[in-house]
């Protein structure tokens, strides 16, 4: 019962983080950088398509997973771009670059106030994400598709202290 309830709540997680990168993409056309924008827009600029791209490897890579023969190598590639965006993650928040740099930002004044909690969070997401990595290389579909949900609460964790709340 565990098991079935554990593979529920990833699905849940991952239709939710594949929603919120959809409702991102769709409000993110409206929102171009400035022509002469500041190193510090650009940062917020270049942060938020990062995550676009983190957030649709792992809705592909949650896609994939519920195939009946999920293919090794889609899986494979998707786990290697999460933990590649994770290593770098860590760069994409240099000082001023959050909602005074773009209006749109969802970067909490907490990421700078509370570095080292950031910091926290942010090897947390790298070690689960290296993890899956490792797991997708090897081939080990069963082992990934419980990884998953690791490498999700990671994401979530920093979401809930890190991320403004996004409001419909």
């Amino acid at each position: 019962m565990a098991s079935v309830m554990s593979k529920g709540w990833a699905l849940a997680l991952a239709v939710g983080i594949g929603a919120a990168v959809a409702a991102g993409g769709a409000v993110a056309h409206d929102d171009k950088m400035p022509a002469n924008a500041s190193p510090a827009t650009k940062a917020a600029y270049a942060r938020h398509a990062n995550f676009e791209k983190m957030g649709g490897a792992f809705k592909a890579l949650n896609d994939e997973l519920k195939k009946g023969e999920p293919s090794k190598t889609v899986v494979a590639t998707n786990a290697k771009t999460i933990a590649t965006l994770a290593g770098a993650l860590p760069s994409w928040f240099p000082r001023g670059s959050g909602v005074e740099a773009r209006a749109m930002s969802e970067a909490k004044p907490d990421i700078w106030r509370d570095a080292a909690g950031f910091s926290t969070a942010a090897s947390n997401l790298q070690a689960q994400a290296t993890k899956l990595n490792q797991l997708a290389a090897a081939g080990d579909i069963g082992g990934v598709k419980g990884q998953v949900r690791n490498t999700g609460m990671a994401c979530k964790g920093c979401h809930d202290k890190y991320r403004v709340e996004k409001k419909d």
